[in-house]
């Protein structure tokens, strides 16, 4: 097997069931359940260890073997990171993890960086907002963390929600070629993504794209930029917070132009 590639393997898998072709397929595809893991470290940390993803996360793996089309024209690599992600989203939904007080933390937290912003016109460092919150710097940073996991949440459930309005609103067509199919509202959902990330000041754009694109975590990133891991934070929510507006916006367009139709 090992004069294959890992596409011909997932081809010869389709054609044969072979479990001995799908424990290959699963090592040689561990290497994205740890580097998702590793990534998505901060949505996790509070709830679960890292083993304890990775081992979910191969689960996830091989039910992707399994049910994965080559004929769909996708990369499995893109198919199963989207299904991981997924599970540690799914996860972390599933957890407690906002009570009262952090919310108001958070709401604290955004009032007074766009107060300090109005007045002076940039950002406040950690310190300077550990002052003003009268908050220690660690547990400010704490917070900030879970700001991150909100923004990321909120936004995935966003995505799923535009999803399916768009499935619901599509206008019947009786020529069968005018029928929208699935793969069609997927690259519609995700040409209005890439328009909200174009909208973005370049900051904002850098990281995203090095967090979802190069799957590098908020300490990686920090590295990269030449800045503190939580400022990386702090523009990694506010760029979330501002596609999940973007997003929700254009949903509601989209309703109101499919009502029109109507």
């Amino acid at each position: 097997m090992l004069d294959y590639t890992n596409e011909e393997l997932l081809v010869r898998y389709r054609l044969t069931g072979d479990i001995k072709i799908k424990k290959e397929l699963t090592m040689r595809y561990l290497y994205i359940v740890r580097s998702i893991a590793i990534q998505m470290r901060d949505v996790f940390a509070g709830f679960a260890q890292l083993d304890d993803i990775i081992n979910e996360g191969v689960i996830v793996l091989m039910g992707a073997i399994d049910k994965f089309d080559e004929s769909k024209n996708a990369k499995f690599e893109t198919y199963v990171s989207k299904r991981i992600r997924g599970m540690v989203i799914d996860l972390a939904r599933k957890q407690d993890w906002v009570p009262r007080g952090l919310r108001k933390s958070l709401r604290d937290l955004e009032r007074e960086r766009n107060t300090f912003f109005a007045d002076y016109g940039r950002e406040p460092t950690i310190t300077e907002l550990a002052d003003i919150l009268e908050m220690p710097e660690d547990k400010l940073i704490s917070v900030m963390g879970k700001e991150n996991l909100s923004a990321i949440l909120s936004l995935d459930m966003v995505l799923e929600e535009t999803a399916d309005n768009f499935s619901r609103t599509q206008v019947a067509s009786t020529n069968r070629f005018e029928q929208p199919e699935a793969s069609l509202l997927d690259n519609e959902l995700k040409e209005m993504l890439k328009q909200g990330i174009t909208s973005l000041k370049e900051a904002e754009q850098l990281v995203v794209s090095l967090y979802y694109e190069e799957e590098l975590n908020m300490k990686q990133i920090a590295e990269v930029i030449g800045v503190s891991e939580p400022r990386v934070s702090q523009i990694h929510a506010k760029a979330i917070n501002k596609l999940k507006e973007y997003m929700v916006n254009r949903k509601q367009m989209r309703r109101e132009y499919v009502s029109g139709i109507l």
